[in-house]
């Protein structure tokens, strides 16, 4: 059979590609990768890390070109979606290099990024010039003596300016994410919803993830998504929406268009539904955030230099150990002692 006997005949549709499919043993759909780029962050906020975090020496942390080649296997494989995070991605330096390699692999659907917004008047057009389509932008407080507290750092203008500076850089979506927790910020609910509504941009609540020993009770600080919903509804009229961006968020609209999402890790367990993964700055390969089920991709990389088939065995190997659930238990101190920034946000 002569290469043309294969082509469609004139006027005939060429069949779609087919891309494969990375499937856990539980038959989730794994179609989203969060990539950490560094586990640094110019913030050192209560919740993430503690303050004298002790990061890790650069023999230890992927190279950019590490990230490009697993993140490119990935692709290959199936994967649709990336999010780029950190600690704060957005202090890794050559980090617009990176982003321009990944936004031009062919199947990826989108880049996106999470950022504390510290580095956004100075970064935001480039992050889209690169090809990152959506950002979402931690904010926990709009009172800046709060935020000092929360963040350890007195840089509350700075993501005030970072946040306009993305709104007019032309990001397809903009979103805040906010945690709160029970006696420190439960008052700026609404404050944080009605700010997000009048910049025109999304906000999602987060329950906080019981990682690391951050010394104080998290179960007394506790609210849950329910609890803040129920807040956010005797002021909006929250409608229920379809909408989806492929992570575990449960969106609702309010007049104007907006979105209020929550996430929602103890109190609406949503891991049957879990497509994601995450690889860590180091190259682990984490199957949950709430368990330690992982694989060192980093060795495999290193010790494997340009044979991808030998990497997609590996991460075939790796999903397989991926698990059904996690387990987290605000009355128990916590089973993962990784912080927040060394896993990813």
């Amino acid at each position: 059979m002569s290469s043309s006997d294969s082509l469609p005949a004139e006027g005939q549709a060429a069949s779609p590609v087919l891309r494969p499919v990375l499937k856990d043993k539980f038959g989730r759909e794994v179609t989203y990768i969060r990539i950490s780029v560094t586990d640094r962050c110019d913030f050192r906020c209560t919740y993430c890390m503690g303050e004298d975090v002790e990061f890790l020496p650069r023999d230890k942390v992927l190279s950019l070109e590490e990230i490009h080649t697993i993140a490119s296997a990935f692709v290959e494989m199936g994967v649709s979606k990336i999010r780029i995070t950190g600690g704060e991605p957005l202090v890794r330096k050559n980090l617009i290099w990176l982003l321009k390699e990944l936004s031009a692999l062919e199947g990826l659907e989108e880049l996106v990024m999470t950022t504390n917004g510290s580095q956004l008047t100075r970064l935001s057009k480039d992050l889209v010039d690169a090809g990152v389509s959506r950002l979402n932008i931690s904010l926990d407080t709009l009172d800046r003596e709060c935020f000092a507290k929360l963040a350890r750092r007195d840089k509350f203008q700075q993501v005030m300016d970072g946040i306009d500076a993305a709104r007019e850089a032309g990001f397809k979506r903009i979103k805040l994410n906010a945690v709160i927790q029970k006696g420190v910020n439960e008052h700026e609910i609404m404050p944080l919803v009605n700010f997000a509504l009048s910049k025109d941009i999304d906000i999602c609540f987060i329950e906080e993830m019981p990682l690391g020993e951050v010394g104080y009770d998290r179960k007394e600080n506790f609210i849950s998504s329910d609890e803040v919903r129920e807040i956010v509804a005797k002021e909006l009229n929250l409608a229920d929406c379809k909408d989806s961006t492929g992570g575990p968020a449960k969106y609702f609209k309010v007049d104007g268009g907006q979105r209020i999402g929550f996430i929602s890790p103890h109190s609406h367990n949503f891991c049957g539904d879990c497509n994601r993964v995450r690889l860590t700055v180091e190259g682990r390969l984490l199957l949950c955030l709430g368990n330690e089920h992982s694989m060192d991709l980093r060795q495999v990389v290193r010790d494997h230099p340009g044979d991808v088939d030998f990497l997609k065995q590996k991460i075939l190997e790796a999903i397989d150990l991926k698990p059904l659930e996690h387990h987290f238990n605000l009355d128990e101190q916590p089973e993962i002692v990784r912080f927040m920034n060394s896993t990813g946000g």
